[in-house]
């Protein structure tokens, strides 16, 4: 090979490599620990605030330091699946909820049982009657072994069959969010639809067995 002609082919893959690298989308920008600001790693554990309802990132100093205090509460760890939920329609429009796809949770901030519904704006909190979740209960007993604040049931009545999970409350406000980032248009559009859908499919394979 020619110097000439070894040095322009050094000089084009060189250009086709800096293309390459300037093609591939940025890597995101390092998560940060809620309380400390320390740098947390990508499967960091998140703590829920109770009387704000918020989802904290934590690492693992300011998650085994504050755990335990009052005002927080580790978010749940399992998921599960329940491929035989019973929510009956009648029982559903008695909670009130104007769409078919919401998570409700025992609430020590208040007491009862709230729900949430995503929307274009982000979450929409519901206070249910005691009543009919004790209804929902003792036609679904595995309700009774829900942990308070820190694990939700999401119901996706936007299918058929409808589908159901128990899913640790922060799973739950993470549908929030992407329905709120995914939204287009009026009804939502496409897009979202599929974007629902590839949630529940992440649920039923991280279920516990």
């Amino acid at each position: 090979m020619r110097a000439g002609v070894g040095v322009t082919v050094v000089r084009e893959l060189r250009r086709m490599t800096a293309a390459r690298a300037a093609a591939r989308p940025a890597p995101p920008p390092d998560e940060r620990c809620d309380l400390c600001g320390g740098a947390v790693a990508a499967d960091h554990r998140h703590l829920l605030q109770l009387e704000r309802r918020e989802i904290l990132c934590s690492c693992e100093s300011c998650f085994a330091l504050r755990a335990g205090e009052p005002e927080f509460r580790p978010t749940g760890r399992r998921v599960l699946w329940l491929e035989r939920f019973l929510l009956p329609d009648e029982l559903w429009a008695g909670f009130r909820i104007p769409i078919g796809l919401a998570f409700l949770f025992r609430s020590s901030a208040s007491g009862g049982i709230v729900a949430f519904y995503p929307s274009p704006a982000g979450a929409t909190e519901s206070e249910l009657e005691l009543a009919r979740w004790d209804e929902l209960s003792a036609a679904n007993p595995v309700l009774e072994t829900l942990e308070t604040d820190a694990e939700g049931l999401i119901v996706n009545r936007l299918v058929e069959p409808p589908q159901a999970a128990i899913a640790p409350i922060d799973r739950c406000y993470a549908l929030v969010g992407l329905v709120k980032s995914h939204w287009e248009g009026i009804n939502g559009g496409s897009g979202l639809k599929h974007t629902i859908a590839g949630f529940f499919d992440d649920l039923r394979e991280e279920s516990a067995p």
